[in-house]
C-alpha cells in the first residue's frame, strides 16, 4: 500500500468505526492462569441418593469412593502484531500518525475483534445444548426462540443472574419487532452493562456485528459463570527510534482463549441452522470393537469411561468409521464437530 506524503492534507485521521471488546468482563475469572499454560479442573462426581435399610451393615447403601472427571484447559492463541511510523513519514505528514492513538486504533480495529470472535466461536464449538432450528427467527418465533433457551437452562438448574446472550444487529432488529414486544428497551433497562441493549425472557441482550457469530448461528446465550476467557498476556508496547529504526515501533503480543466449563456446560446454548449442525454419531459394538461414524464429520471425541467427551482429557480422537477396543463392559460417548457440533451419543453395556 502507497504512503502518501501530504501537500494539503486534513490533520483529521479518518479511522474504521470500532467498538470495546463485547466478551470482556462477561466469563468467570475464579480460575488462575498465571504462570502456568492449562490448568486442570476437577470435577466429583456424586452418587445416587437410595433407600435407607433398617438392618445390616450397608443401611446407608453400599460405600463407594467418590470419583471424579477432569476438564483440561490448555491457552492456544499466541497472537501478535508490529507496526512502524517512519519519522520522516510522520514529520511529512504533518504529524497526523501520532503513535500513542495509532496503537489505540491498532487494538480497536484488529485485536480485539479477534479476540472476540474467538471467544464467541469456543463458546459455541462448546456449548452445553446446541438447538438446531428449521429456519431462521422471525418476528413471530424470535421471542420463542429465546424461551426455548430459558426453558433449557432453567430445567438445568442454571441460576438464572448473570444469563447474557449475543445476537447478531439483523436478529436484534427482528426482535424489536416481535409481534409480543413494542420496543426492545422496554423490556428491562435497569442496571444495562457494556453493549447491552435490552433484556428479554432473563437474558441481557448484547447486540454484536452479525459477522461475530458464524454463518448459521442466530444467538448465543450464556451465564457468565460457565465460560472462561483467560488472558495470560496481553501485552502492547511502544518503542521511540528503537535500533534500526528512525521512528515509532509499536508491538504486541496476546496469549489467550476461551472454554466452557463441563460441569456449567447447561449454561451454555447456541442456537443454529439444523441443516448446519453436524448428525449425532452412531455406536456400533461387535465382537469386542466399537465403531463410530458420522458422516463429514471434522472430528469425533470418545470416551470409554462414560465422561462427556466434550470437556473430557480421556477423550480419545477418531475419524469417522474409527473404532475402538472395548470389552464386555463399557460405557461410551461421543460427539462430532462440523459446523456446529453434535448431540452427545452415548451406548453402554
Amino acid at each position: 500500500m502507497a504512503i502518501n506524503l501530504a501537500t494539503k492534507y486534513s490533520k483529521q485521521i479518518d479511522e474504521v468505526y470500532t467498538h470495546e471488546s463485547f466478551v470482556a468482563g462477561k466469563a468467570n475469572g475464579k480460575y488462575e492462569f498465571t504462570g502456568v499454560k492449562g490448568v486442570k479442573i476437577y470435577a466429583p462426581v456424586t452418587v445416587p441418593v437410595v433407600d435407607y435399610t433398617r438392618s445390616g451393615t450397608a443401611r446407608y447403601g453400599t460405600p463407594t469412593e467418590m470419583q471424579d472427571e477432569v476438564q483440561e484447559l490448555v491457552v492456544s492463541q499466541d497472537k501478535a502484531f508490529s507496526l512502524t511510523i517512519d519519522k520522516g513519514n510522520a514529520s511529512e505528514q504533518m504529524g497526523t500518525k501520532n503513535a500513542g492513538a495509532r496503537l489505540r486504533q491498532q487494538m480497536r480495529e484488529q485485536v480485539i475483534p479477534v479476540q472476540d470472535k474467538y471467544a464467541i466461536s469456543k463458546y459455541i464449538e462448546q456449548a452445553g445444548k446446541v438447538a438446531g432450528v428449521a429456519a431462521a427467527p422471525t418476528k413471530t418465533t424470535i421471542i420463542g426462540m429465546l424461551s426455548d433457551a430459558g426453558v433449557a437452562m432453567d430445567n438445568a438448574l442454571v441460576p438464572t443472574d448473570g444469563r447474557y446472550c449475543f445476537m447478531g444487529a439483523t436478529h436484534v432488529g427482528v426482535l424489536r419487532q416481535a409481534d409480543a414486544i413494542v420496543a426492545l428497551e422496554g423490556l428491562g433497562t435497569k442496571a444495562l452493562g457494556k453493549g447491552v441493549v435490552g433484556e428479554c425472557m432473563g437474558f441481557k441482550i448484547v447486540r454484536i456485528p452479525d459477522s461475530y457469530l458464524p454463518a448459521g448461528c442466530y444467538f448465543l446465550c450464556f451465564r457468565a459463570e460457565s465460560v472462561v476467557n483467560p488472558h495470560k498476556i496481553h501485552d502492547t508496547k511502544l518503542h521511540q527510534d528503537p535500533p534500526g529504526i528512525s521512528g515509532s515501533l509499536m508491538e504486541g503480543r496476546f496469549l489467550y482463549d476461551a472454554f466452557v466449563l463441563g460441569k456449567k456446560a447447561d449454561g451454555v446454548y447456541a442456537c443454529v441452522a439444523a441443516n448446519s449442525k453436524q448428525a449425532a454419531p452412531t455406536i456400533s459394538v461387535s465382537g469386542g470393537s466399537a465403531t463410530i461414524t458420522s458422516a463429514s464429520a471434522t472430528k469425533i471425541l470418545v470416551t470409554t469411561d462414560g465422561s462427556d467427551p466434550r470437556y473430557s482429557d480421556t477423550a480419545q480422537t477418531v475419524t469417522s468409521g474409527g473404532t475402538l477396543t472395548v470389552g464386555s463392559a463399557y460405557n461410551l460417548k461421543a460427539v462430532a464437530y462440523g459446523a456446529f457440533t453434535s448431540d452427545v451419543a452415548a451406548k453402554s453395556a
